[in-house]
């Protein structure tokens, strides 16, 4: 037997003692495995799965410390930070809590579901917002007549352009009018019928623009041999629709209602409608919605009547402080909306019309820029801004600096324009991303009462001073 050292002392071989043989297990294996010399390095010591040095490995027992980073340093290579996240959520949770619990004892249960009806009539026998809307159809017509008869040659390209103008430009008009004259008309009916509107405009507007591209497609198609006509009009896919066999009035009305801006001839298509996916959207959309006319009627709305006296002394404490009080049920309510509507409300039609691109939004969360979320948060009137207004803008030979410009102002020139240059141009990184939050948390509070509070003069305060 060998001789044995100190309690976990290195072990010396023998002298003339035999190696053991390859596979060995005996003690001349073991001593010849645990060898280590006077003053040489230690061997590399077993470590477990865990990357821990095994018990019972020598001089490595005695050592605990090597070199690495804490775990909040950002050389540390460490980001799963859920466990804080959650926290997060919890405190948002408990805060919230609070402030919704202070809000029902002072104020009581306000939810009222049938009240809203009376945000949409104040007659029940006159429905001027919903009369708007049947009435859009008529554009649409008129829309969809001009581009016939411009495809069998009916109509020149000028008086089809001049039709389009004075059609697209009584659509904008029309709508807003009557909400301005019509006193039967409630501020939310008017609200959802310009929404309308406006949706039916840009529709058009593609409409438009892409059965005159088909037009410019073919006549160059027709200079050349037939096969390459063929292959022009799209004629060789076999099961896609070829200009002007689109010129129906179900290929209208399904874009028409279709979850997106931005005419094609032949829309991506599911296979199936996935009724369990279906059935998931329409929950969501019914709870969410009732959520959102409950957050508003026991939260906002008591903070926006009490806002209004504030606002008329020009108490400048008082407005901010019911500012900061509306910013987060305001912000809650914005965020709610945009699940309900670019979520479960787009994917319910989408899959209802099997229509295949369901890219109605995108990571605008982390947005480092307030150019970056106006371009990401709201995909198909992105797409359309794109399609319509800055590759025309290329082909006409202005730069893509202009083009963006222009753009962004058509998109956002009612937002946060002054905010967004001084975000790019001050902020990056999180800090951006934290700039962008902030705006949308206190800039809608602050559209908010300042609508309320002009709706609110016009209304109720300007006849009385008139008496």
């Amino acid at each position: 037997m060998g001789d044995r050292g100190g309690s976990g002392g290195p072990r010396r071989r023998r002298p003339g003692s035999r190696p053991s043989s390859q596979g060995g297990s005996g003690p001349a294996a073991a001593e010849e495995v645990r060898d280590v010399g006077a003053g040489g390095d230690a061997p590399a010591p077993d470590k477990d799965k865990d990357g821990d040095v095994d018990v019972g490995s020598g001089p490595w027992d005695l050592r605990c410390h090597r070199l690495q980073d804490s775990l909040f340093s950002s050389d540390s290579g460490f980001s799963n930070y859920r466990g804080i996240l959650n926290w997060c959520v919890v405190m948002l949770i408990l805060s919230n809590a609070r402030l919704f619990l202070e809000n029902l004892i002072k104020y009581g249960i306000l939810v009222d579901p049938l009240q809203v009806v009376s945000l949409f009539l104040k007659d029940p026998y006159s429905w001027p917002a919903l009369c708007l809307v049947i009435v859009a159809n008529i554009f649409a017509v008129a829309a969809f007549q001009v581009e016939k008869r411009l495809a069998v040659g009916a109509l020149t390209e000028q008086a089809g352009l001049l039709l389009h103008v004075v059609n697209l430009a009584t659509i904008l008009c029309f709508p807003a009018a009557v909400a301005f004259l019509l006193e039967s008309i409630t501020p939310v009916g008017s609200v959802l019928a310009l929404i309308v509107y406006t949706i039916l405009f840009l529709k058009l507007f593609s409409y438009r623009d892409v059965n005159l591209w088909c037009r410019e497609r073919r006549a160059r198609a027709k200079a050349k041999a037939a096969s390459a006509s063929k292959k022009a009009n799209g004629g060789a896919a076999q099961g896609t629709v070829s200009y002007p066999d689109n010129l129906t009035y179900r290929d209208l009305y399904y874009f028409l209602f279709a979850p997106t801006l931005c005419y094609e001839l032949n829309f991506p298509r599911s296979p199936r409608i996935r009724k369990r996916f279906l059935l998931r959207r329409l929950l969501e959309m019914l709870f969410l919605t009732q959520l959102q006319v409950g957050l508003i009627q026991q939260w906002m709305v008591p903070t926006i009547q009490n806002s209004m006296k504030p606002f008329k002394d020009m108490d400048y404490s008082r407005i901010v402080e019911r500012l900061l009080k509306l910013a987060v049920p305001n912000h809650l309510i914005w965020l709610i909306f945009f699940y309900w509507l670019f979520h479960s409300c787009l994917n319910a039609v989408a899959e209802l019309m099997r229509f295949g691109d369901r890219e109605f939004y995108r990571d605008w969360w982390n947005s480092e820029s307030v150019t970056y979320f106006w371009e990401n948060w709201n995909i198909p009137v992105h797409k359309w801004c794109l399609r319509h207004f800055y590759k025309p803008m290329l082909r006409r030979g202005s730069s893509k600096w202009l083009a963006r410009t222009c753009v962004f102002l058509a998109s956002a020139f009612f937002h946060e324009i002054p905010l967004a240059w001084i975000v790019s141009r001050f902020f990056w990184g999180n800090y951006g991303n934290a700039a962008v939050w902030l705006t949308l948390i206190i800039g809608q509070p602050v559209a908010v009462l300042m609508y309320v509070h002009d709706y609110y003069v016009l209304n109720h305060e300007a006849p009385v001073a008139g008496a």
